[in-house]
């Protein structure tokens, strides 16, 4: 059975372009969640005029991974202690966020970040919590953008860090592993 979760975490580019590279993960789409505008337009999330973040819907097969090690990769691959930026990207477009779908999911990204605070691996942590209300998927020339112009600029600039960062420290989640 096919689960869902949505992430946040900067340009959903980036983000994509991590996930699609975990083991269990049959899907990934990138979207706008979290505002109030009906069906934006890149355009308009850009202009943060809509309240909403670009986020990355990931389907995953639980038996698989768990969602608990998704939010280890998606805390690994951006900044959860920055507001509204993330590198280069700044508004609240770019926020940290986790849109859960269930009552699991919420307990289990507030253990999760209090994990992390308490270790000390981050301090002030940032990360939007909130229900997923309504997911809108990007226009189709967001998806799987890296894979697609990995040549890009921003792409060669941004991506393989994050890439590098989530291989170094999960190599035992990457499919193929």
């Amino acid at each position: 059975m096919t689960e869902h979760a949505t992430f946040g975490g900067g340009c959903f580019w980036c983000v994509e372009a991590a996930f699609e590279r975990v083991r269990g993960v049959e899907e990934t789409v990138s979207g706008y969640a979290g505002g109030h505008t009906e069906d934006p337009t890149y355009q308009q999330v850009c202009a943060g005029t809509t309240g909403h973040a670009e986020v990355v819907q990931v389907a995953y097969d639980p038996d698989a991974i768990s969602y608990e090690e998704l939010l280890e990769v998606f805390f690994t691959i951006h900044d959860p202690t920055t507001e509204d930026r993330q590198g280069p990207d700044v508004g609240s477009q770019y926020r940290s966020a986790v849109y859960y779908h269930d009552e699991e999911q919420r307990q289990a990204v507030e253990a999760y970040i209090d994990h992390l605070e308490t270790t000390g691996e981050y301090d002030g942590i940032v990360t939007e919590v909130a229900p997923l209300d309504t997911f809108y998927r990007a226009e189709e020339k967001h998806q799987d953008y890296y894979d697609k112009h990995p040549n890009q600029p921003y792409c060669r600039m941004q991506i393989p860090p994050k890439l590098e960062k989530m291989e170094e420290k999960h190599a035992d989640k990457l499919a193929g592993s």
